[in-house]
Parts: C-alpha cells; sequence; structure tokens
C-alpha cells in the first residue's frame, strides 16, 4: 500500500489488476474523458501500456471502501517534460495522471480526495517542490475539481493530446506547496 486516506486507499499496480483496466478502458463513459472512446482497450494493449514499459512511471490501483475503483500514476519529470512544459528550474517536480474508472464513484467527492491525498503524498514523501497535470481544455468537471485542490492554470498547451481522432488544447496546471 501507498498510503491510506479514510476509505480511500492506493496500492501499486499488480498483474492481477490487468483485467480492471480492460473493463474500465473500454468502457465508453470512461474512455470520453481518458484515452478517447475511439481507442478501446483490449487485454494486450493494457499488457504493453501498463505493464511492458521500462520507464520510471509508478502506477497504482484506487479503492474505495475495499472496491477497485481506479487508476493513479505520478512520475517524476525528465529532461523532455522539461523542454516540453517550459520548465527551466532545476526543481524536483512530478507529474500525474488519473482517471475514476467505476463511474458510479463519480461525483461523490473522492476524485478530490484522491488528488488531494496523492498530492500529500508526493510533498511529503518525495519532496515534490512543484506537482503538474495536464488536462483538455473541455474537461471542466476535472480541472474545477483539480483547482479546488489547489492547482492553478498556468499555460495553454494547443494541439497537445490526441484525443478522439482530433489534436485537443490542454492546460498545463501547477501545484506549488510553498
Amino acid at each position: 500500500m501507498l498510503f491510506q486516506n479514510d476509505k480511500l486507499v492506493v496500492r501499486t499496480l499488480t498483474l492481477e489488476d490487468h483485467l480492471l483496466l480492460v473493463k474500465w478502458l473500454s468502457d465508453p463513459i470512461v474512455l470520453e474523458y481518458y484515452e478517447g472512446r475511439d481507442n478501446s482497450f483490449s487485454e494486450e494493449m493494457v499488457l504493453k501500456k501498463f505493464y511492458s514499459r521500462n520507464d520510471e512511471t509508478n502506477r497504482c490501483i484506487l479503492e474505495y471502501e475495499g472496491i477497485p475503483i481506479g487508476y493513479i500514476q505520478y512520475y517524476q519529470l525528465d529532461d523532455e517534460d522539461f523542454k516540453e512544459y517550459g520548465y527551466c528550474e532545476t526543481k524536483t517536480i512530478y507529474g500525474m495522471d488519473q482517471f475514476i474508472g467505476e463511474s458510479d464513484y463519480w461525483n461523490r467527492g473522492i476524485g478530490k480526495l484522491l488528488v488531494r491525498s496523492m498530492v500529500q503524498f508526493l510533498v511529503e514523501a518525495k519532496q515534490a517542490e512543484k506537482i503538474v497535470m495536464d488536462p483538455q481544455t473541455w474537461n471542466e468537471r476535472a480541472i474545477h475539481c483539480y483547482e479546488k485542490c489547489g492547482f492553478k492554470k498556468v499555460k495553454l498547451l494547443p494541439k497537445h493530446e490526441l484525443h478522439e481522432g482530433e489534436y485537443r488544447d490542454c492546460w498545463l496546471i501547477e501545484y506549488n506547496p510553498i
């Protein structure tokens, strides 16, 4: 277990979790916001994207009241990320991405609890000096959640992410602990 906050547990992704990811990433309701409805994941795709990469991304499952309901990942920005986002300083900056895969758990405050908990973990356990995300500009519900958690919009990233056949604008958003 990475951490627990009340009824929320975040733990490291295991191979046994791959069928959960297949379920969530083949659900059009989830894909509308994460990856795109034209990008339904097969078991092979999940294994390749989440288990066969040799990178520094920490992949996790979130459980609420003992039920696996979503996914979160975090990673320290590398030189390529620094260049892409326009950072010059040598701070310890982490990025994070997440989704709640069980739509019955949407709009219940769990997203805010998750984001706040991960931010606290990254600041306290990983000494993050800044945390960033890059949500698509049209995803107002997610952006509103992130802003409630202390993130601020800092830069528009035009045509940053391919989603449902078109490159979409994203916001670079930051959380600064100080």
